[in-house]
């Protein structure tokens, strides 16, 4: 092959690719750096839903896809604890990865990011909550967060991007990796296509970093190369939203919630995720049309409701192997009930055994913030198991939060994550391909804004000892 053009090639512009590149430009800031993203730049990153009311059907998805990735652009929460964020520190050990939270914290900082951390103080608040949880069987994780909420995390990862394409960084948008080149075991680049046509990249590192959206992708990769991996867990739940008065305390005080339990009589991990105060529900689009659901929160524009995600944890054994393709499909039924649009239920009528209908909701004092949601039965598409779980676990979080699991509660549906190809590596991300290494949620190591940001940071160190 011919001489690489570049050092390191970043396939994915989201957090993790972001901040490995920021880390390596601080140790050597001459490196030849390239970032493939088939999405577009942050300032181009506008949905049309907000002004025409009803998705369009972006391809790609602009929610999902483009600089920054899908989780800045949905809520940008900054999580200060490594105990949230997915299994980063088992892999590096937790005091090297909550070190590695307060550098990253503070390149945030350096961007723009807003000083105010929530979560802190009200000590005694927070120890009433705690025991309320206790009693209910559940765990509540403490876990600062700085919100740098939609508008904001747009604004911050612009003066990134930025300061990316000032220090020499080539950003090729609209641009997608096909395949990876790959001789004698050794990754030497990357194919990618855009409206250019396609092109081979060469590097002496390939970065990917390709995000939730990214996983499936990622997994076939691994299939077709002979990448070591293992299934992980894979997130099936919905996003549940009630008003702002019965989460008032929590809001206040914790401002997210995150709850643990493990549910009879099936006991799989059920936890809360991506709380949204005076937030809104929002839909994001993956690969084949398939819809799933989110949340926003903005810092000036406010709702009357609280969204958040309640996740169950699905974990398979052998022979089974593919659970990102379980996950879509119980993805594509819930689509297929809904005509294409996310499905909303109440909770009473879930407990009732009959679906949800429109004028059911108009008349509620929880209105839903997703405007285009049909209102259906979410049931007839969502696993028994999961479905038991996530109602046993709703009861619970009721004697912590009273009235959460109210009659008008809304349940949307499908709300999935899809991070459950875990890339075998070492602590230096050192995967069995040479000039190959993993990142982020694709990675199967991380879930969430920070971690991904973390493994990129530390990532990047890495590479600067060796590019």
């Amino acid at each position: 092959m011919p001489k690489p053009a570049y050092d390191i090639i970043i396939v994915g512009a989201g957090p993790a690719g972001i901040f490995c590149a920021l880390s390596l430009l601080e140790a050597r800031p001459q490196a030849r750096i390239v970032m493939v993203e088939k999405g577009l730049p942050i300032q181009e990153r506008a949905c049309p839903k907000e002004k025409v009311g009803r998705c369009v059907g972006c391809q790609p998805c602009r929610i999902t896809t483009g600089f920054s990735g899908a989780g800045a652009f949905s809520d940008g929460k900054l999580s200060l604890s490594c105990e949230v964020g997915g299994s980063l520190p088992q892999l590096i050990g937790e005091q090297r990865a909550q070190d590695a939270i307060s550098v990253v914290d503070g390149m945030y900082l350096s961007f723009g990011a807003d000083e105010h951390v929530e979560g802190l103080g009200a000590t005694h608040e927070v120890a009433d909550i705690r025991r309320r949880a206790i009693k209910a069987g559940l765990k509540l994780v403490d876990c600062p967060i700085r919100h740098l909420g939609t508008e904001q995390a747009q604004q911050l990862y612009g003066r990134i991007q930025q300061a990316l394409l000032d220090a020499g960084v080539e950003l090729r948008f609209e641009c997608e990796c096909t395949r990876l080149l790959i001789d004698d075991g050794v990754c030497k680049g990357v194919c990618v296509s855009s409206s250019a046509g396609e092109e081979e990249l060469l590097a002496h590192k390939t970065v990917v970093a390709t995000g939730r959206r990214g996983a499936d992708w990622l997994d076939r990769i691994c299939r077709e190369y002979g990448i070591a991996h293992e299934p992980g867990p894979v997130d099936i739940g919905v996003r549940v939203e009630v008003r702002n008065e019965v989460m008032e305390t929590v809001n206040n005080v914790l401002y997210e919630s995150k709850l643990i339990g493990y549910p009879n009589p099936f006991r799989n991990k059920v936890r809360t995720f991506c709380q949204n105060p005076g937030g809104f529900v929002s839909q994001e689009n993956y690969d084949g049309g398939l819809a799933v659901v989110n949340g926003h929160s903005y810092k000036a524009r406010k709702s009357p409701n609280t969204n958040l995600a309640i996740l169950c944890s699905m974990n398979f054994r052998e022979p089974f192997d593919r659970p990102i393709a379980y996950a879509q499909r119980v993805g594509e039924l819930t689509n297929m009930l809904g005509a294409g649009h996310i499905l909303v239920q109440r909770y009473g009528d879930i407990l009732d055994g009959k679906r949800t209908w429109p004028n059911e909701l108009v008349r509620a004092n929880v209105r839903p913030t997703l405007p285009d949601a049909q209102a259906g039965d979410i049931t007839s598409a969502m696993p028994y198991r999961a479905m038991t779980n996530i109602l046993g676990f709703m009861k619970s979080v009721d004697e912590v939060v009273p009235g959460f699991a109210a009659e008008e509660t809304l349940l949307y549906s499908p709300e999935l994550k899809f991070y459950s190809n875990r890339v075998k590596m070492d602590d230096s991300f050192v995967t069995n391909v040479g000039g190959l290494h993993c990142l982020g949620d694709s990675s199967g190591w991380t879930r969430g804004l920070m971690m991904a940001s973390v493994m990129g940071y530390l990532m990047g160190k890495e590479l600067g000892e060796h590019v």
